[in-house]
């Protein structure tokens, strides 16, 4: 691991290069990915301290990492040492927080990032998760929400971002422009003059992994075509550099301190090899993954492509040398630097993002901390067996089936849940108590989206087709395995064709006949046809409740049940 504070002297020589005027002119950009709200640290599986030796090159161990204070610290002190520093964003800074954060509508968030000096950001799918006009609230400020119990408690002025989200790939059905509030990319100007132009995409799926109604007037173009397309009006305008942002990974097997890494997979890898080699570096999120690798251009050439894993466990650092004079990069050294906000850590806590984090506890804290329940374990995983089933997921199907399987409530006898709205643990490693409790907090974590349950009835046919949905998503090869209720069984064969994986399913040992008509539940979401799952929408005797948000229907399941045993995974085979 890099030492923070090594970099920061190197950036002290680099300062005093640019003040003399004459020669390059060194510029550090720093990149946060996937901060998601998380205002305080979390747990990192980071390289231990002092670093690997060579006997031992991949020793980790856990520690506290990220949280606004430590972030802020870290970028005053490098911004200090170079004044040509710029803070950028690759996507999900708000959107499936905690509760510090989501109670109050992510607003201290934005707030934080815009007093740490952030200039742009890419757009992420979860920026998109209240709906475009939200997010042009979150850009632009005020208190027209479409959650007025949560808008404006922070500041009953909510000031907006002082920083500009980016979405070249972000078009207008009516006009297929990018949205006015939300540009293709923005030119920043450093303390020495040097012009550094950042683009923004995101992911193309977005459609699939958000409310498809929130971005219905929008299409999400493929993104490196949608870079390539404004990249000569970039040129033209005489930048210096030309970095890349964009809320799109992939999976490296190095870690995430190995520089220069060639074992980059995924969408990513694509998108880095047909985007214009004009761009200079590409500063990715989505994936959640720690990597610093490099990636051919389609001039033959090869560019840093850099993630900083999540929750702001990492920042992205990029030290440029650029001549000035011929518009040119010269050099990038690439270096994702560990957030650590251990008790050791030598990083500084910045005291304006101290205030920001103190007020954001004071207004949530009672909340958060209110008991639900005890558990019968230390803590229920959201880790998936072989077949994709997993413990917290089958928890959570059954507390929403418990809600809605009564005649006035949706008489549901399945519930459905997908597995990308389970994003914790029950409770998360750092909040296991000896008690076995469960706080708000914990449950809140597990399921922050807010979502509503609807009922909807399905033909047997349509609920295997349904379950064929699964293959295959988001992408060729990979699985999106839904969540079951307890009762419904059913089996899948990995080696059989494309819809016709599914078989055996079963209701409380019947049969499931195709013919037939069946109750079942789901999120908002997923009856929105989320992530891909379609035929929620052909569902018929739609029952939307939308005041049974789905953390609160686990709440009353875990009260009701208290306390909890650990689900058996034996609701679905993989054969």
């Amino acid at each position: 691991m890099k030492n923070p504070l090594m970099l920061v002297t190197l950036a002290l020589g680099l300062s005093a290069c640019n003040m003399m005027g004459n020669g390059p002119v060194n510029v550090t950009v720093l990149g946060l990915n996937d901060f998601h709200g998380n205002l305080v640290p979390t747990g990192f599986s980071g390289i231990k301290v002092p670093a690997p030796t060579a006997a031992n090159p991949a020793a980790t161990a856990n520690l506290a990492a990220g949280g606004a204070e430590i972030i802020g610290g870290y970028v005053s002190s490098v911004r200090s040492a170079n004044p040509d520093t710029l803070l950028v964003g690759g996507g999900d800074l708000i959107g499936a927080s905690p509760v510090i954060s989501s109670l109050l509508r992510d607003e201290p968030s934005v707030i934080a990032l815009s007093k740490m000096g952030m200039s742009v950001s890419s757009l992420g799918n979860h920026e998109f998760d209240q709906g475009l006009k939200e997010l042009l609230r979150m850009q632009k400020g005020g208190c027209d929400s479409n959650a007025p119990q949560l808008a404006c408690k922070y500041d009953p002025a909510y000031p907006g971002a002082t920083f500009q989200w980016l979405g070249a790939n972000v078009v207008e059905k009516a006009t297929g422009k990018p949205v006015p509030e939300l540009p293709a990319y923005k030119i920043l100007t450093t303390a020495s003059g040097v012009r550094v132009a950042f683009v923004g995409a995101v992911t193309k799926t977005t459609p699939t992994i958000v409310s498809p109604s929130g971005v219905s007037t929008l299409n999400f173009l493929d993104e490196a075509d949608s870079v390539n397309k404004v990249i000569p009006e970039i040129k033209a305008q005489g930048v210096d550099a030309i970095i890349m942002l964009i809320h799109e990974g992939g999976t490296a097997k190095d870690l995430y301190n190995v520089a220069g890494c060639n074992s980059l997979m995924g969408n990513i890898v694509d998108i880095a090899k047909r985007v214009d080699p004009a761009v200079n570096a590409i500063i990715s999120g989505h994936t959640h993954q720690g990597y610093n690798c490099l990636v051919p251009d389609p001039a033959g050439g090869s560019r840093v492509v850099i993630q900083g894993d999540f929750y702001g466990h990492l920042l992205q650092r990029l030290d440029m040398q650029i001549d000035k004079a011929n518009h040119k990069v010269l050099s990038i050294k690439a270096a994702n630097v560990v957030m650590d906000a251990s008790p050791t850590s030598t990083i500084a806590k910045d005291p304006n993002e101290t205030t920001i984090v103190a007020k954001a506890k004071s207004l949530t804290d009672a909340v958060k901390q209110t008991l639900v329940a005890k558990i019968a374990a230390p803590q229920i995983l959201r880790a998936e067996n072989e077949a994709g089933e997993s413990a917290l997921g089958n928890l959570i199907a059954d507390s929403q089936l418990a809600a809605t399987k009564g005649p006035d409530s949706g008489a549901a006898v399945i519930a459905l849940m997908n597995p990308g709205g389970i994003r914790a643990d029950l409770p998360d490693s750092t909040a296991i108590k000896p008690d076995n409790s469960i706080t708000y907090g914990d449950a809140f974590t597990v399921q922050p989206f807010g979502n509503t349950l609807t009922t909807v009835t399905l033909t047997g046919a349509q609920l295997k087709a349904l379950l064929e949905q699964q293959f295959d998503n988001p992408s060729a090869g990979a699985n999106r395995i839904l969540k079951v209720s307890a009762g419904f069984k059913y089996t899948w064969t990995a080696s059989a064709p494309a819809g016709s994986k599914v078989s055996d399913l079963s209701l409380n040992g019947t049969p499931i006949d195709p013919a037939g008509k069946y109750r079942v539940t789901e999120n908002s979401f997923l009856a929105d046809g989320g992530d891909g799952f379609t035929v929620f929408k052909d569902g018929t005797d739609r029952l939307v409740q939308p005041n049974l948000v789905d953390v609160d229907a686990f709440q009353a399941y875990l009260k009701a049940n208290a306390p909890v045993a650990v689900p058996a995974l034996n609701r679905i085979t993989k054969k």
